[in-house]
């Protein structure tokens, strides 16, 4: 069979998936349910791992990244208390691996421009997997009229997000593979920066089960991310969102940095509100129907790895296929062994970093608050030694 792969989603992962596909020698085609493609979307930090995928995928020149210009490399990052009051923080892009700051509708349109010459079916789902002795065969559905026909494909690719539709229908019911960390999150963009504040500021408050971040961008209005930690997720998904994040702030919203991101909540054209969980899954691949991104993984956005695995994922999926041609079984082994102990590792962590994110109790977040102060301490010192160093080295090559 002709080396066709079937797509299903239009994100991320799912382009990411194409340009690897198609580098080694396949030919894709993507259905995405939606019936264009999406723009905008809020902050995501792409790590070391995402920028090399970024290179190896071709899509390095096309990617626009908005880190805020400040003499050490970071942004400006506050963390408020209870009384209001601001200090000196580490932000997200303060962590190791220096991440580049860039919007998810930035690493698509990146990824877009790369993908312009596969075919791409807006408005189209599947809705129906069988796998037969040398292929796929799909049934597809258009969502505008209902329409359905069936294509055979040599390989389906499922990059259709946390509940995917593929990983349903060939792996099993999503009880199945999604953890439960009862938790929410609501991310957003401002229309504009909190009053009082530098245009690329990030602003961190972090209390007990709830918190408010405001991501600050060079050359675009932050982002925002408000979550908090439930006993009954399920519940949270009923009535009115803003009431609801009303509701869940109450208390905190005397401050006008919540205030103002609240406030924005009710201006914003699009936001995300969605409850937290990881894909857990003993393998991501069955057959000739393999899973990518948050199908197969969904590391969660406490982890921060969401878009560079993504990114990872399809790269070495393309390497993975190019070093098999011949032997479908050994690409996807030797796909899968080589990204799971960086997807698990990461996976790991991401409860680590939800305590950075919303402390789960009190004393949690005086922990957090220490143990920050400590970073940040440990960084001035390091950041200082780095400048005196280079200052001796100046020196030393000026007596010469």
């Amino acid at each position: 069979m002709q080396k066709r792969a079937l797509v299903v989603g239009l994100g991320i992962a799912g382009m990411s998936a194409a340009i690897g596909l198609r580098r080694a020698g396949w030919t894709p085609v993507i259905v995405e349910r939606a019936p264009e493609r999406r723009t905008g979307g809020y902050f995501v930090g792409l790590f070391p791992e995402g920028r090399q995928a970024a290179i190896d995928l071709g899509i390095a020149q096309h990617l626009h990244t908005r880190n805020p210009e400040r003499a050490d490399g970071g942004g400006n990052a506050w963390s408020v208390d209870r009384r209001g009051r601001r200090r000196p923080a580490l932000g997200f892009l303060d962590q190791p691996g220096e991440p580049a700051a860039v919007l998810r509708g930035d690493i698509e349109a990146a990824l877009w421009q790369s993908t312009t010459d596969a075919e791409v079916r807006f408005g189209t789902i599947p809705v129906e997997i069988t796998e037969g002795a040398d292929g796929v065969r799909v049934l597809l559905e258009d969502a505008g009229t209902g329409k359905r026909y069936q294509e055979d494909f040599a390989l389906v690719v499922g990059a259709d997000g946390m509940r995917s539709s593929v990983r349903r229908m060939v792996f099993g019911p999503h009880e199945e593979h999604l953890t439960t960390w009862n938790a929410m999150i609501c991310a957003f963009q401002l229309k504009e920066q909190v009053p009082t504040y530098e245009a690329s500021d990030s602003i961190i408050i972090a209390r007990a089960r709830r918190a408010v971040w405001v991501f600050g961008l060079a050359d675009h209005a932050p982002t925002a991310l408000l979550t908090y930690r439930t006993k009954d997720f399920r519940e949270q998904f009923s009535g009115s969102r803003v009431e609801r994040l009303r509701a869940v702030y109450s208390g905190m919203d005397d401050d006008p940095v919540v205030r103002h991101v609240l406030d924005s909540l009710e201006e914003a054209p699009d936001h995300v509100f969605d409850s937290v969980h990881q894909v857990r899954m003993p393998r991501w691949s069955r057959g000739r129907v393999v899973l990518v991104g948050d199908a197969a993984w969904c590391m969660n956005l406490y982890s921060g790895m969401g878009a560079t695995s993504s990114l990872r994922g399809g790269a070495a999926l393309g390497a993975a296929l190019q070093e098999h041609p011949d032997d479908l079984a050994a690409a996807l082994d030797a796909w899968e062994s080589g990204l799971r102990p960086f997807v698990t590792k990461h996976q790991r962590t991401a409860r680590l970093k939800q305590q950075m994110f919303v402390p789960s109790s009190r004393r949690a977040a005086v922990l957090r608050y220490v143990l920050i102060g400590l970073a940040r301490r440990i960084r001035g010192r390091r950041t200082a030694t780095e400048e005196g160093g280079q200052q001796v080295s100046a020196l030393s090559g000026a007596s010469r």
